[in-house]
């Protein structure tokens, strides 16, 4: 009785010596996913009326762990009948990653900060005008932040399912379970702080003590380049992780990069490695931008901008 039951903790420990290491594996491998999805739901969610911010975060939040909810049976179910489509999966969602990287690229590019700037105030006026029904803004702002984060929601389980594919059962629930939970708790925690730091660096700024206002003008003059910096790491870690994933699941690709990181810069082959995945993720994402635009005008729709 006594040997069954150290047999059995001795497998529990293994068990989650195994989640813990593998949910950090996981953790880092959508770090570029989680960086954009930290960026994109900020900016959704910015120029909704100050007491409407965090109402909103809630309820998009609530829409991501219903997608996650779907996502992760979904995913284990792939495990278990199809393993073979793992690898698949995770080429499409990292071929996604780099498209939607060079996509920012592309519009960066083609449009002028000026006609940026027009869109935002335009939005901008619509939110003031008195005759827009805010409620439906509102709700079109939620429902088109949870197909977003459904799709960034599928690319965080499809390369944590990639981690874990040859675990077993249990590790797998466990993993794909925790990752989900922990990544939209923190990734809609940390939207939440963010949309209301302007809130907190206007309170201090009109704040009496001296301190309290130079800190509160310093968060108001940092929440902008907050921002910007956000969706440039984000941008440019979907390419180091798309880039990633679909040069390990092209073998030849690999060992190329990989014997040529070596032989160039032996000290620092794994930093030159990560680079040219970085450069793979570019040159694939301006790729699959080519053929969806190719696809859109030879069907008579629109390009993407």
């Amino acid at each position: 009785m006594a040997s069954s039951l150290l047999a059995l903790l001795d497998d529990i420990t293994s068990i989650l010596d195994d989640v813990s290491v593998l949910s950090k594996v996981a953790a880092k491998k959508t770090a570029g996913v989680l960086g954009d999805d930290l960026a994109l739901n900020a900016n959704q969610v910015s120029g909704m009326q100050a007491d409407r911010e965090l109402p909103v975060v809630w309820a998009v939040a609530r829409g991501s762990f219903v997608n996650k909810a779907i996502l992760v049976p979904a995913a284990l179910a792939i495990s278990a009948f199809a393993p073979w489509a793992v690898t698949p999966l995770l080429m499409v969602g990292g071929a996604f990653l780099c498209y939607e990287g060079f996509e920012k690229l592309a519009h960066r590019a083609l449009h002028s900060r000026a006609e940026d700037e027009a869109h935002h105030q335009e939005l901008a006026r619509a939110v003031a005008d008195p005759g827009v029904d805010l409620c439906a803004v509102e709700k079109d702002k939620i429902k088109g932040a949870i197909r977003t984060d459904f799709i960034l929601s599928a690319e965080i389980i499809a390369i944590t399912l990639g981690t874990v594919a040859e675990s077993e059962f249990a590790v797998q629930l466990a993993v794909l379970s925790g990752i989900a939970v922990l990544m939209t708790i923190g990734v809609y925690g940390l939207v939440a702080a963010i949309v209301k730091l302007d809130d907190l660096g206007l309170y201090l700024s009109r704040r009496a003590a001296s301190p309290a206002r130079r800190i509160g003008d310093a968060i108001l003059r940092a929440a902008p380049w907050l921002m910007k910096g956000l969706a440039v790491a984000g941008t440019a870690a979907m390419f180091l992780v798309g880039g990633a994933i679909l040069v390990h699941g092209l073998p030849p690709l690999a060992h190329a990069i990989e014997s040529f990181a070596h032989g160039v810069a032996a000290g620092a082959a794994g930093l030159l490695a990560t680079l040219l995945h970085g450069v793979s993720g570019v040159v694939a994402g301006a790729i699959v931008l080519s053929a969806v635009t190719l696809a859109r005008r030879l069907g008579g729709g629109k390009a993407p901008t």
